[in-house]
């Protein structure tokens, strides 16, 4: 359900990036850090409440024969408890990076939009680059640790449980691109922000 952007929002945007079937019913199911679902529902909610763009991004594979994120497809779809919400923007992308060749960046630099906030799948692919995409392009980002996730992975060149893939992402983002919080930290900062936005606007 889209929602008109509002001239009250505060400098900051969530990103929701690729919550849909495939990772909860189709071939790549996230199952670490638990609870990940329930924390990007409450980061959803308190940024509608508080007039925070939410920004809903869909990952589609470019062959029409891909066995994941077919278009259309029943594990394509975004999570029903996605679709519930109302969003400022709905970005389809095919690559890792929500800024590849789509309007993100266009729609952030034109509503001032100066921090992102990363929730969503997986951690080390689409959240991580992503992460790092807003960086090198000037934007403060913040990446919620506890509403993003994975799963393992098992490749020629080696094996990681999905902690290792996920531990070590925040490592990286906190080292030189995101600031890393948990859900609950990041709730308390943006009430806490806009308590003092409000106070300086009255004096």
């Amino acid at each position: 359900m889209a929602l008109s952007q509002s001239s009250k929002s505060a400098n900051r945007a969530l990103l929701v990036i690729d919550v849909q079937n495939e990772y909860f019913t189709g071939q790549l199911p996230v199952y670490y850090p638990s609870g990940s679902l329930d924390n990007i529902l409450g980061a959803i909610n308190v940024a509608l409440s508080q007039e925070i763009p939410v920004i809903v991004i869909r990952h589609t594979q470019p062959d029409e024969n891909s066995e994941i994120f077919r278009k259309d497809s029943p594990q394509w779809q975004l999570h029903p408890e996605i679709i519930k919400r109302c969003y400022s923007l709905l970005i389809d992308k095919n690559f890792p990076g929500s800024f590849t060749d789509t309007n993100l960046e266009a729609w952030l630099r034109k509503n001032d939009i100066n921090t992102v906030v990363i929730s969503g799948y997986m951690t080390q692919m689409c959240c991580d680059t992503t992460a790092r995409q807003a960086a090198h392009l000037g934007f403060s980002v913040e990446f919620l640790s506890d509403a993003t996730g994975t799963l393992d992975f098992d490749t020629k060149a080696a094996t990681a449980t999905a902690e290792e893939l996920h531990r070590s992402t925040l490592v990286a983002q906190e080292s030189f691109f995101s600031k890393v919080m948990t859900t609950s930290e990041w709730i308390k900062e943006v009430q806490e922000y806009l308590k003092s936005d409000s106070k300086t606007t009255a004096a």
